[in-house]
Formats: C-alpha cells, structure tokens, sequence
C-alpha cells in the first residue's frame, strides 16, 4: 500500500510539481474500506474482522467473529493455510488473500462461521500466475478482482447464486494504477490520465458514479457499498454517489490542508477517515449515527468499514478497535470493543528494498522473518519505472500567497542583480583609484555572530573546525569570488575595526564578571563601548600553540569571510571586529535575553511562571525564528552556507525576544546546487551532529536539519539533547531523539511534553502535534528523507497560527515582520 508523496521544491513551485507529479507518476492513497485490500478486513455479511498477524514465522491470517445478540460468546480463527499474505479485502459473506509475492489469491467464506465450529472455512484458490503476478486485490459484494503488477490490467470473477465457482469479468479496456470495489462495481484510476473508470454487474450505478467525477484528475479512490471517494490531484477529498444518509457531507467547511487524510474507510451509508497530522478518525453520515467521540484521542494506522460499523489498527500497539452503531458490543453500555485479536502488522512484509521512505519501526519483530522489513509509509511518494521515488514526507504548506511571493522574490532578485553590477563597478573604481587604501580602519561587511551561556555547553563537546588555513590574501580572494548577493539578501552594514584597548576597556579587561558564555573559538564577554552601545565580544583563546592558533584563526575568518555579506532578522549581527598581534575578537550586537539553552534547561527555570518561553505558543516561534534563519542561509544565500553546528545553545534571544541563529565559527560554503553533498571530516556537538554527517563524513544542508530536529524536541520535553533521567534504571546517559521519537510514533506525545509548560489546550494540541511530527522528520536517520528548510518553516507557520485558533496560513514574509 502506498501514498503519495511528491518532491521538496522551493516554495513557490511548489503547487506546480504537485500538479505535474500526479500527472506522470503512479500514485495511491491508503484506502481501507468496503472493497480495498489491506492487512485488516471486514466480511460485513457476518460482522467477521480478519487481519494479517504480526510476529509470526508466516504472516498468516486470523478473523474473530461475534457470535450472537449481546456479544458475549465469541469466536476467534485461524485461517488456514497457514501461509505468508500480502493483503486481505471482504465482501459480503466472503473474503480473499493476495498471497505473498502475488503470484496467487484464495477466498474464503464465513456464514459456516457460528457458535457451534470454529473451524477454519476451506480455501478457495481463484488465481495462481508465476509470470504474472498481482499487486492488488478488491472485493466487492459477490465480486473480486485483481491487477496485474506490470501492465495495470484489470480482471475480476464474478460469484453467482452462492456457488463458490467465480466466473470471468473485467472492464472492457484501460490500464489501472489502483482499484476499489462496491456493492455490484468496481472504479478504478486510469494510469494514463488518472480519470476514474467504473464497470460491474450494476451498470447504472457504476456509469453514474464515473459520470460524476467526469474528468478530474484522482491520486486516490476507495469504494463503500454504494458511494466512492478519493483525493484528487490538489490533494482535496471528493466523494461521488448515493447520499440518501449524508454519507457524502463532509460535518466541516472545506478548508482542510490538501492531502490531510491519509486513510479512508467507506460502509453502507457512511464515510471514515484518517487525519494524517495525527492518526485520529472523523467519521459521518449515517443521518448523524456516527460518531468519533468514542475513539477520541486514539491513532490509527489504518481503518476498514463494514456496512454500519468501523474497525482501526491502532498505532500505540497494533491492536484492533471497532466502533459503530452496528457493531455488537459485550459491554452494553457502549459499542467500543478492543477485539481479541494478537498485534496485527501495519502493512506487506516484503523483501523488496524500502526506498527513500525507510523501514518501519520494529520490522524485524513484526515480520519474524529473516530479510523481510515493513516499508514505512510516506505522506506522499510517487512511482516512476515501478520504482519508489520518496522525498521526505511532509504537508505542502498552503499556497495562498503564492503568487504575492512570486513577486516579491522577482523583485529583490531584480533589486540584488542591480546592487551586483554598482558593487562590482564600485569596487573596480575604488581599486583603480587607491581610495580603499587609504582610510584608517579596515572594513568587513557584517558577519553573524555566537553568544552562548557557559552553561550551554555541559553536556556536550566539540569537535574540531576541518578546514585548512591559507594566506590572508588567498583566503579574501576566494571569498570575494564565491560570495554573490541571495535574491533577498541587502547590503550589510560595515563594520568598525576596533583595538584591542577599546575593547579591553569595554569589558572591564576582559573580567570574570563580564564574562557571559563561550563560541567555537573563544570566550564571550558583555561589554559597554564608549558611545554606549551595549555588545557581546568574543575573544579567541590565546596562546602560542600553532594547532590552537590555527583553530582559532580558522574560526574567526569563517565567520569573516563566509557569512560577512549576510544580514537577516533571525541571525545575529557583528558590529564590528579586532586583529592585533594573535589576538582575533569579534564584536556583536548584545542579545538581551540569552541563550535558548538556558531557558529550556537552566535549574533557575523551574517554576512555569519562570520564562516567558514557557507557553507553547512561544516555544513555537523560538523554533519558527531559528527555521527562518537557517532558510536563509540554505536558500538564499549563494553559494548556500551550512552552519554545521545548530544547537540551542547557539539561539539567542534578543530584547523583544525575537530568535537569532549564531556562532558561525564552523560554517562551510555549501554546493551550489540542492541534493549535491560535500565530504568533510565532522565538526559539531555531540548530540546534534547528522548521524550520516558524523559516520560518514557526507556534509549536506541536511545536516543543519537534524540539528533543528533536535532543537524541537527539546523544545518540546525539556530534555537536553543528551541527558540522564532517573527513570530509566540507571541505563546511562540518553538522546533526546532516542527517547522522544519512539514515544511521538507511538500516538503517547502527551507523555514527553515539558511538565512546565503543561498540556496544550484545544487549539495548541494540534499545532504541538504537527512541531512533533515535523521534529521526528527532521531526524531521520539519512539526510536524503528529511525535509527542506521551506517545508519546515511552512509547517512552523502553520503550528503558529493553529495557535491562535486560524486554521489558515502565514507566510514568510508577513512574519518576519512582526
């Protein structure tokens, strides 16, 4: 089973590929419902709920059945033979199995399922094909059919007065990337223009359905007994067919995300779904029969609907749950129940590599099989040769200021492609003429700055700067060549340099009290200098060792020469600097309010009313403000820069307690191209440090992701990046990735959130929901599956305004104003 995904483009593309990607590519949304194959069924017909089972030698089938009025005698089977499966779909008083590999699918039926047997239904073998094997099977009321793996072709047997012989029935013509069967039809989505195609027995019903949805373009379709629904190619729900019981109105005004749902499940007069952000279910029709309330705040990793009732595989323990006006509790009082069945798996277990989408968790417990794995399922993905293409799952933000974007971004590029041409003709007079040579100071452009708390860096080390020092004049001639202003970058300010007793006298001598932090090559002190300003000046170490002194100046030109044409809101600013002798200082504006480090983690941040960061809102756009500075250097700067050292220690917190991303003491210019990746030995912070970046010594701007994951989550727990806990046994010092993402996949976010800030409320519960999903992307172990920077920021953006109750979006560009 499988989802779409699509690419990562810049932000104001974005809507475009979406479009183009389901035009070219196959694609399939997860859909469990009346007639789509799954690893949980429902034969409708006798209330029956089969599924695939997890943990054994074979992935082999067990159903449970309720077995009279009041549920209190049940009946729980295995299905013989006991073989691997692939994915089972029900029917009305039947039900069949793609077998692993499928080459080959057997039926059963269950109305000799009762009180008094419990013996397995004997199988029924309709397709056995070494050379052409199946991808998909649909069961409808009296009917199934398949499609072929490779050429999308469609067949289908039809079953007759009750007679387990199937006779032969298929559409007329059509290649079909997926298929979905109802009470008497079938629909299916067309590979070439991905229009819907309905055929079957009752050809009223499947002529008019198909005439509904006319000519748009699908990426999803599931079948109910009656009506259909899917996702079409802007990612939007729509639902065709019979409505007599509101089955086909959505209880909500249509402003849902595109592509928020990512699992259908469809009965006889009502319609279920899965909310992607957070694997809850919204059910309706029925007349307003069905409910969600009984199953609030569970996950589900997918659901199927028999004719008036609904059963999930949950995410917390792959157990199954029905619910459902039609559903025979053994509790009265309620029509919930936990079935009796072992843990189901959550999808095919298979030798075929996963892909770009990864393994799902736990694979190898689950498919108790040596080589087989579960491949995680993407958000969206895309298929191109039979092969999956699967960049980073992740929500498109909303394209509603796309084309205001669009403008602006022409205009600064126009803007900067003027301002390059006046430098450079400046620069050629200023050399020409000597005027350059002959001022008293020296002058960089600006350079962003590090402040950290000495305390910020407990806990966690650094590892040593990779580039090599060259000559000052080598060193300023590749920047001067490299460096060429972003669409949106400005002119920065210059800056002054200063002596060393200037800056001496502004920190009192360098004293232990003014003393504030430390940065990648030195220490940080507060000063005062005489015209008032307030400034935080890093000094590098001294001494007269050639490795330190190498560091040092390594460090120092880094941030000099790389980052000295940036200026952002959300990096911080260098006023000024000092060369004399050994010594090298950097002097930047003062950050008011420290570190970020600080207060997640400082002891003096106990109390809630301690730190104004410690509502969520706020801790929402800390991490929003960091994204911004980071997009920027990702994306406009060019070349692009890789800080290689995020971390919240290196987040400040200016008076207004805006965001600024700093020390830049070990950036590298990055390639000039998206997806291109450098090989240089790992620098960092334990903790932080891309896995792939610090085993493989494989630099991309993925890697200043991972850390931005890490700062979330601690953002969200309150945990260091390392740290010990008392809970856990002594079992020594832990990740925060180790201990948040297990718990975040599990549906349990509610039990790692920072006790400080509390529970969220109503509005902040899904916008602390989609930072978490968004960090444990960011954190993935390969950089290849992680998202860009523009998908976080869009994200981010969205969690903000969730904040305040708008379920609309915010771009970049109204924010950073504020």
């Amino acid at each position: 089973m499988m989802l779409l995904h699509h690419q990562n483009p810049s932000s104001f593309l974005r809507k475009i590929l979406v479009l183009i990607v389901v035009f070219v590519a196959e694609v399939v949304l997860i859909v469990d419902g009346l007639g789509s194959a799954s690893t949980i069924a429902i034969t409708y017909g006798s209330n029956t709920v089969c599924g695939i089972l997890a943990g054994k030698t074979n992935q082999r089938i067990e159903c449970f059945t309720p077995n009279n009025n009041n549920g209190s005698s049940n009946t729980t089977i295995s299905i013989q033979p006991n073989i691997s499966y692939d994915s089972i779909s029900g029917g009305k008083d039947f039900f069949c199995g793609l077998r692993s590999g499928g080459f080959s699918f057997l039926c059963w039926t269950t109305t000799s399922v009762n009180s008094s047997s419990s013996s397995s239904p004997r199988p029924k073998r309709i397709y056995y094909s070494v050379n052409v094997t199946l991808k998909d099977i649909a069961v409808g009321e009296n009917h199934v059919c398949g499609i072929q793996n490779t050429t999308g072709v469609v067949r289908c047997w039809w079953r007759q007065n009750g007679v387990p012989k199937l006779r032969y029935l298929s559409p007329d013509n059509g290649n079909f990337s997926l298929i979905t069967s109802g009470n008497g039809f079938s629909c299916g989505v067309l590979m070439n223009s991905n229009k819907v195609k309905c055929w079957g027995i009752d050809d009223m019903k499947a002529n008019e359905i198909e005439k509904e949805f006319g000519n748009v373009s699908m990426v999803s379709l599931m079948a109910g007994s009656s009506h259909v629904c899917g996702v079409d190619s802007n990612g939007v729900l729509i639902c065709k067919g019979n409505n007599d019981s509101g089955q086909l109105n959505f209880p909500w005004r249509k402003q849902e995300e595109p592509f928020e749902y990512s699992g259908l499940g469809l009965g006889l007069n009502h319609t279920c779904v899965i909310r992607r952000l957070n694997g809850s279910v919204i059910c309706w029709g029925g007349n307003g029969m069905y409910s969600s309330d009984q199953i609030a705040g569970v996950s589900f990793e997918s659901i199927v609907a028999g004719l008036d009732f609904t059963c999930g595989l949950t995410t917390r323990n792959l157990s199954m749950i029905c619910w459902g006006p039609g559903w025979i509790s053994s509790n009265s009082s309620t029509s919930l129940m936990d079935l009796p069945l072992p843990k189901i798996v959550p999808g095919s277990c298979t030798v075929t590599p996963c892909g770009q989408c990864g393994i799902y968790p736990d694979s190898d417990n689950l498919c108790s099989s040596s080589g087989n794995n579960i491949c995680k399922q993407c958000d969206y993905y895309r298929v191109v040769d039979n092969n999956p293409v699967a960049p980073p799952p992740f929500i498109p933000p909303p394209p509603s200021n796309s084309i205001v974007k669009n403008k602006v971004l022409l205009a600064f590029a126009i803007v900067g492609s003027v301002g390059i041409v006046c430098g450079v003709l400046t620069l050629i007079y200023c050399l020409w003429t000597g005027v350059c040579c002959c001022n008293r100071k020296k002058i960089h452009n600006s350079v962003q700055p590090t402040i950290n708390r000495a305390s910020s860096n407990r806990g966690s080390g650094h590892f040593s700067p990779t580039f090599s020092i060259s000559s000052r004049r080598h060193n300023s001639f590749r920047a001067m060549r490299r460096t060429r202003s972003g669409p949106s970058s400005k002119h920065a300010d210059r800056a002054e340099q200063f002596s060393l007793a200037e800056l001496a006298a502004a920190t009192n001598g360098f004293s232990a009290e003014n003393k504030i932090g430390s940065g990648s090559f030195g220490t940080v002190y507060k000063g005062k200098l005489r015209d008032g300003r307030e400034v935080a000046i890093k000094r590098g170490e001294t001494g007269t060792k050639t490795k330190k002194f190498q560091e040092k100046e390594s460090a120092f030109d880094s941030e000099l020469e790389s980052l000295s044409r940036l200026h952002h809101k959300h990096l911080v600013s260098l006023v000024g600097f000092c060369e004399e002798n050994e010594e090298r200082l950097l002097v930047y504006e003062y950050m008011k309010n420290g570190a970020l480090y600080d207060h997640i983690h400082s002891k003096d941040n106990v109390e809630k009313t301690s730190s104004i960061l410690n509502t969520w809102k706020m801790r929402i756009k800390v991490a929003l403000d960091a994204a911004r500075g980071i997009e920027y250097l990702h994306n406009y700067a060019v070349p692009p820069i890789i800080h290689r050292d995020i971390k919240s220690s290196n987040i400040l917190l200016d008076s207004n307690w805006v965001a600024r991303v700093s020390d830049f003491g070990l950036s590298l210019l990055g390639p000039e191209s998206e997806g291109e990746y450098m090989s240089a030995k790992a620098a960092g912070t334990v903790g932080y440090m891309d896995p792939e970046y610090y085993g493989l010594n494989v630099l991309t701007a993925k890697s200043d992701v991972y850390g931005l994951g890490v700062v979330m989550l601690e953002l969200l727990t309150g945990k260091q990046a390392i740290f010990r806990d008392d809970d856990l046994d002594g079992e020594g010092p832990m990740s925060v990735v180790d201990y948040a993402v297990p718990k975040i996949m599990a549906g349990e976010l509610e039990r790692i959130l920072d006790v400080r800030v509390g529970l969220p409320d109503v509005n902040m519960a899904e916008a602390v929901e989609l930072v978490a999903y968004t960090a444990v992307h960011c954190v993935n172990l390969e950089g290849k599956e992680r998202p860009s920077m523009n998908d976080i920021v869009a994200n981010l953006e969205r969690a903000l305004s969730l904040c305040d109750g708008s379920h609309g979006s915010i771009s970049s560009a109204s924010l950073a104003s504020e």
